[in-house]
C-alpha cells in the first residue's frame, strides 16, 4: 500500500509539473519533439514509444499518456514534459533519469550456502537494471534456501553502493545464525491414532542424533502443506469423513534451541460404507458390477479405495469400447446412522474405435517391431486394458526409456487416433576389460551383446571371458518373432571350462530354441543340445572316492518347458508371479542318458518406500535311463546363485577320505562332493532403491536348502544362510555384491563368519 500511495503522490506531482509546465499552451501546434538526458538508451528508442509527433496539437491527456508509456520502457526512474516557445512554434521535450545498472552483486557473511548457489536464486543479476523490487523478492529468495537447510533465524541485509552516476553495486550481507531444526512434532485432538503413527505419515520429521547425515528436522513449508494433506487423506481413508486438519503452528521455542510444531485435528465420527447402488447406462446387472468393486457395505469408508473403484469401472466400461464413460459416484452422509451410500452414476457414451495408429521417437526400432507388441490395431474397438497392457509390453522389451501411448480424435467423433511415443535407450553394449569374481577368480573378460539387432528386436552376442578358474565363449542369435510370428527361434555355440572342487569341466556344443507365445502370460519353450564334454584334473579325493565316472561323454537332449509371467515389468518386477515347469532327456543319441525335471515359481509384490519382497522357490530331480548319472549333471549347491554365505557347490551329499590311507597323501581328512539326485531352495529378498537414477539397490535375503541322494530325503536337513548386499545395473549387466552369513553352519567346511559373494551377470 505504501508503494501504490507514494506512485499515486509521484504521478499527482508530475502532471502538476507537466502541466505547469505547458499552462496555457493547451492547443497549440507542436514544432518539434525533443528527448534529453538519456545516455544508455537511444533517442530513437524513447521517441518510438510517443504517440505525440511534430505538427500535433499539445494536449494534456496525451502527453500523460506518453510519459506513462515511457515509464513502461523500464528504463527510467523519473520522467519528465517541458514546453518552451520555438522560433517556428512549440517545442516539446521530455526530459528522461535513466534507472542505474547493477555492475556487481556481492555475497558476504555465507558460509553454510555457496555464493553460486545464492546467485542462482537472485533477481538482481548483474549488468541488469537496478529494481528495489527485484532486490526484495532477492532477499526473500535467500531466506527461503536458509530456511530449507534449517538456518530459520537467517537474515539478510542490503546496501547500494555508486560505482558512477548510472553504475550501482549491491551487496547482500548474510546473518546465518544458528542451525534451528523441529525438535517437537505435537498433536492434539487426536484419538483414534497415536501420535507415532501419524508422525510415520509425514516426510517432516523431528531433529535426532543422525539429522547431519539424514537432513532431518529441517523445516520446509511447501513440505509440511503437503503433510497435512497426507494426514488428511489417512483420515477420509479410515472412515473420518469430516476431519479437520488445521494450519500448522510453528514456533520458535523459548530457548530459541529449535522448532516446535504443532498440529490440530478435528477428527469428527467414523463411517461405514452404506447401501452401494447403480444408475444410468448399466452394462451389467447392478449385482455384477458390486462383485468387481472393493469397497463393500458395511466396511469402514475409504476415499482412496472408492478412486480406485471408479477406476476399476471405468475400465469395465472402456474395454467394451466406451472410451469416454463416466463414472460419477454419489455419496449420501447419515449422520444419525454413521454411514455413506453411494451410487455409482454411470454413463457410457458412444463407443469407440481406433482409427490411425502413429509411431514417434524410434529412429532405430522398425515401426513393425513396436505394433507387434500393441494389443490395439486400427479398426478395432477401444479398450482401455489393451492400451495399458500395451505400453506394458512395449517397455518390456527393455528398447525403451519411456513409453507414451497419447489418444487424439480421430476422422469421426466416434474414432480415436493412437500416438504412440517411445523414447529409444542404448541396447547394444561393448566391454572389455578384467574382474574379480568369488567363483571364478580373478577373470579377463570382452563381450558384445545387441538385444535390438538392426532394429528388428533381434537379441545377438558373441562374448568371451578368461579367468583363473573359468573360460568360456559363446555367440549366439535368437528372434523373439520369427517371420512375423509368435515363434521364438534361436541358435547357440559356445566352448566353456570350469575349475570345480574336485574335477576340471571342458565342453564343447550347441544348441536350437524354439518357443511359442501361447498367451500374454504363458508361453512354452524347447530346446535341443548337442554337447561333447571331458573331465580332467583330478583331485586327491575324487582319486580316492573312487567314483564313477566317463572322462568323455556326449549329451544329445531336449528340453521342454512352460512358463507363466504376470509381473508388471520383466526387467525388474515389482509385482506379480513368474512359475516355470521344465523337463530335459538325454538319450537322443550321445553317451549320457539321463531325465531331469525343475519347477520354479517367484513371487513379488510391493512394500512401503518403494521395496519390494519377492520369495523364490526350486525343486529339481534328476534320475539316470539305464545308466548312472553324469556325475557333472548332479545339483550341487552353495554359492551367490543358490545358497549364499556356503561355499560353491560344497551344499551336497559328499564321502569323507581319510588320505592316510594313501601312503603319499597327508594326515588330513578331506572329503569329496558327489552331488545329489535332488535339489529344494528357497528364498526370501526384500530389495529397496539406494540411489534410484543410478540404479543401485539394497537386499535383505533369507535362503535355505539341500541337495540329497534321493527324493525321500528332501527337507529333513535344510541348510540356511541370511545376509544384505547391493545391486547395480552396471553399463555392463547387473553386478551383485552380497554377504551371506550361515545360520547352521557344518565344521570344518563353512565359515561362522560367513562369506562375500559377488558376480556380474544376470539375476536369478
Amino acid at each position: 500500500m505504501v508503494i501504490w500511495f507514494g506512485k499515486i503522490c509521484a504521478l499527482i506531482l508530475l502532471l502538476i509539473t507537466v502541466a505547469a509546465g505547458y499552462a496555457g499552451a493547451e492547443g497549440e501546434r507542436i514544432a518539434e519533439v525533443r528527448v534529453s538526458g538519456n545516455r544508455r538508451i537511444e533517442s530513437d528508442a524513447i521517441r518510438n514509444a510517443l504517440m505525440i509527433k511534430a505538427g500535433d496539437l499539445l494536449y494534456l491527456d496525451k502527453v500523460d499518456a506518453d510519459v506513462r508509456a515511457v515509464y513502461k520502457l523500464g528504463h527510467f526512474q523519473d520522467v519528465k514534459a517541458e514546453t518552451t516557445p520555438g522560433d517556428k512554434g512549440l517545442i516539446l521535450t521530455y526530459t528522461v533519469s535513466e534507472r542505474p545498472v547493477v555492475r556487481d552483486v556481492k555475497i558476504e557473511g555465507n558460509k553454510e550456502l555457496s555464493a553460486e548457489k545464492i546467485k542462482e536464486a537472485l533477481e538482481v543479476k548483474p549488468n541488469s537494471i537496478y529494481s528495489a523490487k527485484d532486490l526484495a523478492r532477492s532477499i526473500r529468495k535467500i531466506k527461503k534456501l536458509y530456511a530449507d537447510e534449517g538456518y530459520y533465524l537467517a537474515e539478510v541485509e542490503s546496501a547500494t553502493e555508486k560505482r558512477g552516476d548510472t553504475d550501482l553495486k549491491v551487496v547482500l550481507k548474510i546473518t546465518e545464525g544458528k542451525k534451528i531444526l523441529i525438535q517437537e512434532l505435537l498433536f492434539t485432538g487426536n484419538k483414534s491414532f497415536t501420535r507415532r503413527k501419524l508422525k510415520g505419515l509425514m516426510e517432516t520429521t523431528e531433529d535426532w542424533w543422525l539429522s547431519w547425515l539424514t537432513g532431518a528436522g529441517v523445516y520446509k513449508e511447501e513440505v509440511l502443506k503437503n503433510d497435512m494433506a497426507l494426514i488428511a487423506d489417512f483420515y477420509f481413508n479410515n472412515g473420518y469423513v469430516n476431519v479437520k486438519v488445521a494450519e500448522p503452528r510453528v514456533e520458535l521455542l523459548p530457548d530459541k534451541r529449535g522448532l516446535q510444531v504443532q498440529i490440530d485435528i478435528r477428527e469428527g465420527d467414523q463411517y461405514r460404507a452404506g447401501s452401494i447402488d447403480f444408475k444410468g447406462d448399466l452394462l451389467e446387472k447392478s449385482e455384477e458390477l458390486s462383485k468387481k468393486l472393493k469397497l463393500k457395505s458395511g466396511e469402514i469408508f475409504s476415499r482412496a479405495i472408492l478412486r480406485n473403484d471408479v477406476f476399476i469401472l471405468t475400465d469395465v466400461y472402456a474395454d467394451q469400447g466406451y472410451a469416454f464413460a463416466n463414472v460419477n459416484p454419489v455419496t449420501r452422509v447419515n449422520p444419525e446412522a454413521k454411514t455413506v451410500d453411494i451410487t455409482f452414476d454411470m454413463e457410457k457414451g458412444d463407443k469407440v474405435y481406433i482409427d490411425r495408429i502413429t509411431i514417434a521417437g524410434n529412429p532405430k526400432t522398425r515401426d513393425k517391431v513396436v505394433r507387434r507388441e500393441l494389443k490395439l490395431a486400427e479398426g478395432d474397438l477401444y479398450s482401455g486394458t489393451g492400451l495399458k497392457k500395451s505400453k506394458q509390453n512395449l517397455m518390456n522389451l527393455g528398447f525403451f526409456e519411456e513409453v507414451t501411448i497419447a489418444t487424439e480424435r480421430g476422422s469421426a467423433d466416434n474414432r480415436l487416433n493412437l500416438k504412440v511415443d517411445v523414447k529409444e535407450k542404448p541396447t547394444g553394449t561393448f566391454s572389455i576389460g578384467a574382474g574379480y569374481s568369488s567363483l571364478d577368480g580373478f577373470i579377463g573378460q570382452g563381450s558384445v551383446q545387441q538385444s535390438n539387432f538392426f532394429g528388428l528386436g533381434l537379441k545377438a552376442n558373441a562374448s568371451a571371458s578368461i579367468g583363473g578358474k573359468s573360460s568360456t565363449y559363446s555367440f549366439g542369435l535368437t528372434d523373439p518373432y520369427f517371420l512375423d510370428s509368435k515363434w521364438t527361434v534361436g541358435a547357440d555355440l559356445y566352448r566353456s571350462q570350469r575349475d570345480y572342487i574336485d574335477y576340471t569341466r571342458r565342453a564343447i556344443g550347441g544348441d536350437l530354441k524354439a518357443g511359442y507365445l501361447i498367451s500374454d502370460t504363458l508361453s512354452t519353450f524347447w530346446i535341443y543340445k548337442y554337447e561333447q564334454k571331458e573331465i580332467f584334473n583330478l583331485s586327491q579325493a575324487f582319486i580316492l572316492s573312487k567314483q564313477e565316472f566317463e572322462p568323455t561323454s556326449t549329451t544329445s537332449s531336449i528340453t521342454a518347458s512352460v512358463t507363466s509371467n504376470n509381473t508388471d515389468y520383466r526387467m525388474d518386477p515389482t509385482t506379480g508371479t513368474m512359475s516355470t515347469l521344465s523337463a530335459e532327456f538325454a538319450g537322443l543319441g550321445g553317451t549320457s542318458r539321463y531325465a531331469r525335471y525343475i519347477g520354479e515359481a517367484t513371487y513379488f509384490t510391493p512394500l512401503v518406500w518403494n521395496s519390494v519382497f519377492s520369495v523364490r522357490g526350486v525343486l529339481g530331480h534328476i534320475q539316470g535311463l539305464g545308466k548312472d548319472i553324469p556325475i557333472d549333471e548332479k545339483f550341487y549347491l552353495g554359492g551367490i546363485n543358490t545358497l549364499r554365505g556356503f561355499g560353491g557347490r560344497t551344499v551336497s551329499p559328499y564321502k569323507i577320505v581319510d588320505s592316510r590311507s594313501d601312503v603319499n597323501a597327508t594326515n588330513a581328512v578331506i572329503r569329496s562332493y558327489t552331488g545329489g539326485t535332488t535339489e529344494a531352495i528357497f528364498t526370501a529378498e526384500i530389495t529397496m532403491p539406494l540411489l534410484k537414477e543410478a540404479g543401485l539397490k539394497g537386499v535383505l535375503f533369507f535362503d535355505t536348502g539341500n541337495s540329497y541322494d534321493k527324493p525321500s530325503q528332501m527337507f529333513s536337513v535344510m541348510r540356511s544362510s541370511y545376509g544384505f548386499g547391493v545391486r547395480w545395473f552396471s553399463p555392463i549387466g547387473p553386478l551383485r555384491l552380497e554377504y551371506g552369513i550361515p545360520l547352521n553352519p557344518r565344521e570344518g567346511i563353512d565359515s561362522r563368519s560367513g562369506k562375500i559373494e559377488f558376480s556380474i551377470g544376470s539375476f536369478f
